[in-house]
């Protein structure tokens, strides 16, 4: 029994040390610096762009890019104001995968009612409703910054995936 107990004991003290992060040496490695993480950061971003870009041209799309890194084209004008904080609208909608596998669309589930800065949406998606009037109709490609980040959203999205909206307003604009 005593026995048993030592090898637990030895084996508790051991583990810790067999887990550490270390390089194919042994060695254990450094955590990134800040400077480092920013590098990082300003590579995957570009990489996103890279791909964003290679999308737009290989679909034949006519898109810009607001200061926040979101790409958009309006299709549709729309009519009346501009949405605004707290507006309450409803929208039909494509959600896909830069790849092209469909994620959400309204379709399926529904329209989506949204409130203009208080829905749980994504930052890129919130941002490009702003662009658009009741009845407009228009593209977002959120990179993964604007989208769903490093974690996905626990469903169909993936962590750091760049996501493709096709969103039309519904005409009213407004809901009551």
């Amino acid at each position: 029994m005593m026995r048993n107990f030592l090898i637990i004991i030895c084996f508790m003290m051991l583990c810790p040390c067999a887990c550490r992060n270390t390089g194919s040496q042994g060695v254990i490695l450094p955590k990134p610096g800040k400077g480092e993480m920013e590098e990082m950061n300003r590579f995957l971003v570009q990489k996103d762009r890279e791909i964003i870009e290679n999308y737009i041209e290989r679909k034949g799309l006519h898109m810009k890019e607001s200061p926040t890194g979101l790409w958009y084209s309006i299709e549709k004008e729309g009519n009346g104001d501009f949405l605004a904080e707290n507006d309450r609208i409803t929208i039909e909608y494509c959600c896909e995968l830069i790849d092209g596998t469909l994620c959400y669309s309204s379709d399926e589930s529904g329209p989506m009612n949204v409130t203009v800065g208080k829905s749980d949406i994504e930052p890129g998606l919130d941002e490009g409703l702003r662009m658009i009037k009741p009845g407009g109709k228009a593209i977002f490609i959120l990179p993964p910054f604007l989208a769903h980040g490093l974690v996905g959203d626990g469903n169909k999205i993936p962590p750091r995936t760049i996501v493709v909206y096709w969103i039309t307003l519904a005409e009213s604009g407004q809901m009551e």
